[in-house]
C-alpha cells in the first residue's frame, strides 16, 4: 500500500495536553495503527517536527519515542522538507504570533483552543488564513467524545421533542500546590499569561452548545477567584490573579436557556468530571464524556416533595443508557484524522479558525459580562 509522508510541526508538545493528547494519543497513535488510509489505497504517514523552548526536554520526549526532528527554532521547523501542517498548542500568549509566522510560511493550520487573547486577533487569524489558502482548523475535541455523541444522536433523532434547559456543571479540585502539587499548570491562575476559567472553557462550551443542541445569542456570565494564593511547580507561593470558577447562562436560539457552572475549586459529586442535562417536552438526557442516560416521558416518574419523610425514589436507577452502537476512538485522534483527510484528500471540515473565532467570541463577551454586571449580545460572526 503506498505510503504518502506528511510533516507535522508540532509546537507546545512538551506541555501536558500538547504531549498526552496530541503527539502520543493522536499523532503516534496513527503511526501505531499503521498510518491513516486515505480511501484511495494510499496510507497517510504523519511525520512530527517537534519545536520548543527547551532542548533537553524536546531531545528526552524524542528519544523516548524514536522520532528524529526537533528543533528550537520555529523558523528551522518550518522550513523542514516534510513540513506541510503546523500544530499549536502553547500557552495562549504565545500562540498568535506562531500562528501568524506559520500562515506566511504557507502552512496548514491546526490548533488548540483559545486560537488568540482577542476577538480581534482571532478573526484576523481567521482571515489570514483564508487569504492565504492554506486548509485550517481548530481543536474542538468534546464534540467526538462518546458521551457528547450519544447526546448528538439523541438531539438528532428527535428525542427531546423541544428542548427547554441545558445544565452544565464542569470540574473538580485542583490543589492549591503547597502539600500536595496541582493537577494544572500555575500559569492557568494568572490572567497575565493567559490563564482563567472563562478564557479556557467558554470556548468549549461554544462549540458544545452550537453544535450540539443551538446556537448561543446572549450570555451572563458570574466569575471568581476562590483560591486567591496558589504555589508554583517551583514551591514559590504567588498570587492567582485569573479566574479558576465561572458561572453562565446562555441564551439559545429558540428560547433554550443553558447554565453551566465551571470551577477548579469543587469537589466532584457525580459519575463524570463534566455532565450535561438536557431537558425537553418529550424526554431528558444526562451525558457526561464517555456515557449518556436518557428518561422519556412516558417512563418519568411522579414524586411528590414531602420533606418530612426520606426519599424514597431510586431516582439514578429511573434512568437508561444509551448503547453505544459503535467504537469510539479518542476525541483527539477523531479530530486529527478529519483534519489530516481534509489537508490530503480536500474532504469537508467544518471546525475551521472562524470556528475557533466564536469560542474567543464568547469568552471575551463573558469577561464582559462579569465586569459590568450584565447580559450580552453574542452577534453573528463572518470574516
Amino acid at each position: 500500500m503506498p505510503r504518502r509522508v506528511i510533516g507535522i510541526v508540532m509546537n507546545g508538545v512538551t506541555g501536558r495536553m500538547g504531549y498526552r493528547q496530541h503527539l502520543v494519543r493522536s499523532i503516534l497513535a496513527i503511526r501505531d495503527q499503521g498510518g491513516l488510509p486515505l480511501g484511495d489505497g494510499d496510507t497517510l504517514w504523519p511525520e512530527p517536527i517537534l519545536v520548543g523552548r527547551s532542548a533537553d526536554k524536546l531531545k528526552d520526549l524524542a528519544d523516548r519515542h524514536g522520532l528524529t526532528h526537533w528543533t528550537t527554532s520555529l523558523d528551522e521547523a518550518l522550513a523542514h522538507p516534510l513540513a506541510e501542517i503546523y500544530f499549536d498548542a502553547q500557552v495562549t500568549p504565545a500562540r498568535e504570533t506562531a500562528l501568524r509566522t506559520a500562515i506566511a510560511a504557507g502552512k496548514h493550520i491546526y490548533t488548540e483552543k483559545p486560537t488568540a487573547e482577542s476577538l480581534e486577533a482571532a478573526l484576523d487569524l481567521a482571515r489570514l488564513a483564508r487569504d492565504a489558502g492554506v486548509c485550517n482548523g481548530a481543536v474542538q475535541d468534546k464534540l467526538f467524545l462518546p458521551g457528547l455523541r450519544k447526546l448528538k444522536r439523541l438531539v438528532d433523532g428527535g428525542f427531546f421533542g423541544r428542548i427547554l434547559s441545558v445544565r452544565g456543571e464542569f470540574g473538580y479540585w485542583v490543589f492549591e500546590g503547597d502539600w500536595q502539587q496541582a493537577q494544572r499548570p500555575s500559569w492557568n491562575y494568572r490572567a497575565e499569561d493567559g490563564g482563567g476559567m472563562v478564557l479556557d472553557m467558554f470556548p468549549h462550551w461554544r462549540y458544545v452548545l452550537d453544535g450540539i443542541i443551538a446556537p448561543v445569542r446572549s450570555v451572563y456570565a458570574h466569575t471568581a477567584i476562590h483560591i486567591p494564593e496558589r504555589t508554583d511547580e517551583r514551591g514559590q507561593v504567588y498570587r492567582a490573579t485569573a479566574d479558576d470558577a465561572a458561572y453562565g447562562v446562555f441564551e439559545l436560539e429558540g428560547g433554550i436557556t443553558a447554565q453551566i457552572n465551571s470551577s477548579w475549586a469543587v469537589r466532584v459529586d457525580r459519575d463524570e468530571l463534566v455532565e450535561f442535562q438536557v431537558d425537553g417536552t418529550e424526554g431528558s438526557a444526562v451525558a457526561g464524556l464517555r456515557e449518556c442516560r436518557f428518561q422519556h416521558r412516558a417512563a418519568t416518574p411522579k414524586p411528590v416533595w414531602n420533606p418530612d419523610l426520606p426519599a424514597t425514589e431510586p431516582f439514578r436507577a429511573q434512568w437508561q443508557r444509551v448503547p453505544d452502537n459503535e467504537e469510539f476512538d479518542n476525541g483527539f485522534k477523531a479530530q486529527w484524522e478529519l483534519f489530516l483527510r481534509h489537508v490530503t484528500t480536500g474532504s469537508p471540515y467544518h471546525w475551521d479558525l472562524l470556528e475557533g473565532a466564536k469560542g474567543v467570541q464568547l469568552a471575551e463577551l463573558g469577561l464582559r459580562s462579569a465586569r459590568e454586571g450584565r447580559r450580552m449580545d453574542v452577534p453573528e460572526l463572518s470574516l
